[in-house]
Formats: structure tokens, sequence, C-alpha cells
């Protein structure tokens, strides 16, 4: 059973830095399109990052400069690399993407940005 499990979420000030991570566990055959999305309370979740099997990435635009977007398709982990961090970007972030051809969602990680 094909699981992804994020991590590295937290608390940080506003300015700061953080890198989450996302593992996929399992037998895993086939990595694809990897995104990441996030979620505030009361709003939509919202896509945030996603990066292709030939490593091309799209942010949005509220992110775009700022965030990050990898793979490391050998240890079978994306990383979400966040820099200037805003208040406005605490959220529930979450993985997603195509494994094993199936799309797959892991739990999420908080991270909450003070100002």
């Amino acid at each position: 059973q094909v699981q992804l499990v994020e991590s590295g979420g937290g608390l940080v000030q506003a300015g700061g830095t953080l890198r989450v991570a996302c593992a996929a566990s399992g037998s895993i055959f086939s990595i694809g399109v990897m995104r990441w999305y996030r979620q505030a309370p009361g709003k939509q979740r919202e896509l945030v990052a996603t990066i292709t099997t030939d490593l091309s990435t799209n942010y949005a635009g509220s992110v775009k400069g700022r965030f990050t977007i990898s793979r490391d398709d050998a240890k079978k982990v994306v990383y979400l690399q966040m820099n200037s961090l805003k208040p406005e970007d605490t959220a529930r972030y979450y993985c997603n993407g195509r494994v094993n051809f199936k799309d797959s969602w892991g739990q999420g990680t908080q991270v909450t940005v003070s100002s």
C-alpha cells in the first residue's frame, strides 16, 4: 500500500525559512507529477507548486520567487523549500501526486508563521 507522509512543518517567524518533505513509502514503481497544496482555516485548498518528471516546475503567484519545489526520485521524496515566509503562508500543507498511476494524498503538515 502506497503512503505519502509529510514532515518538516512547524512554527516560524515571519521572514524565516522552512523546508517540508513528502516521502513515499510502499511498493512503488512509478512516481509521476507531484504537487504541494495548502489549506488555511476557513479557506479552500490551494495549489502551491507542481513538479513534473522532467523537473519542470510551476508555482502559485503568491509564492513565486519564495518557494522552491524539488524531487529526489531515488529517495522517493519531494521537497518544498519555503523562504521569506509570511503570516499568510500559515496553513496545512499537503503532498499530492501520481504514485503507481494513482492519485495519492498525504495527511498534511502544519506550517504556522508568526508576525
